[in-house]
C-alpha cells in the first residue's frame, strides 16, 4: 500500500509533468474529433470555453494566429495556468523536501 508521502510524491511529480506532455504532443494533437463540451452537445451553441484545450496546445507550441482562431482568451488563460501550476509546485516542495524540524 502507499503511504500518503509516497501519494503525495507521486502527484507532485505527476502534476510537474503536465507541460512537458503538452509540449511533446502535436500542436494538432486535439484538432480533429467532436467537441466534449456540454454547451455545443445538448444546447449547439458555443460558450466562452469552446475550443480552450486546442488554443492553448497551440500556443505552447507558439503558433499564436492559429490558437487565436480557436479561442482569444487562451492569452490569459495560459498565463493563468503558469502561474498557478507553478505555485501548486513551489508550496508542495516545500511540504514534501523541506528538512524535519525535531
Amino acid at each position: 500500500m502507499f503511504s500518503k508521502r509516497k501519494g503525495s510524491l507521486l502527484l507532485f511529480f505527476l502534476v510537474a509533468m503536465i507541460p512537458f506532455v503538452f509540449i511533446l504532443l502535436p500542436a494538432d494533437f486535439f484538432d480533429q474529433g467532436q467537441s466534449l463540451c456540454l454547451s455545443v452537445l445538448l444546447f449547439d451553441n458555443k460558450c466562452y470555453g469552446c475550443g480552450m484545450t486546442k488554443a492553448l496546445q497551440h500556443l505552447i507550441h507558439l503558433e499564436v494566429s492559429k490558437a487565436l482562431s480557436y479561442n482569444m482568451i487562451s492569452l490569459v488563460v495560459l498565463p493563468a495556468l503558469f502561474f498557478l501550476w507553478g505555485e501548486y509546485l513551489l508550496k508542495n516542495y516545500r511540504l514534501l523536501f523541506s528538512p524535519k524540524k525535531s
